[in-house]
């Protein structure tokens, strides 16, 4: 049973960096990321990461966020700099099967962790 569990959100100010963690257990796919979801809107991409470490970013968060993962302690990272009050959301890391090729929106991932808060304020 695969299991997902978020950790290292917090309560920021704008400029100021986070890094989230996203323990994975009984996962041997290829493919795993991050969303996010801002009240009142819909769960949206923020990177994603797959077996070749090839990522992809959300323009809102390119040259700002940095997806990685640690193989050897199934953990999936996201390092996030420059924050905005925008970036204040959920964060969710999710994982699925196959690859990570185009798989950008919330049906296409089967496995998802209880998310972590992350406030950012100006």
């Amino acid at each position: 049973q695969v299991q997902l569990v978020e950790s290292g959100g917090g309560s920021v100010q704008a400029g100021g960096s986070l890094r989230l963690s996203c323990a994975a257990s009984g996962y041997t796919g290829d493919c795993m990321g991050w969303f996010r979801q801002a009240p009142g809107k819909e769960r949206e991409v923020v990177a994603t990461i797959d077996s070749y470490s090839i990522t992809y970013y959300a323009d809102s968060v390119k040259d700002r966020f940095i997806i990685s993962k640690d193989n050897a302690k199934n953990t999936l990272y996201l390092q996030m700099n420059i924050l905005k009050p925008e970036d204040t959301a959920m964060y969710y890391c999710a994982a699925v099967g196959g690859g990570c090729y185009g798989r950008r929106t919330v049906d296409q991932y089967n496995y998802w962790g209880q998310g972590t808060q992350v406030t950012v304020s100006s």
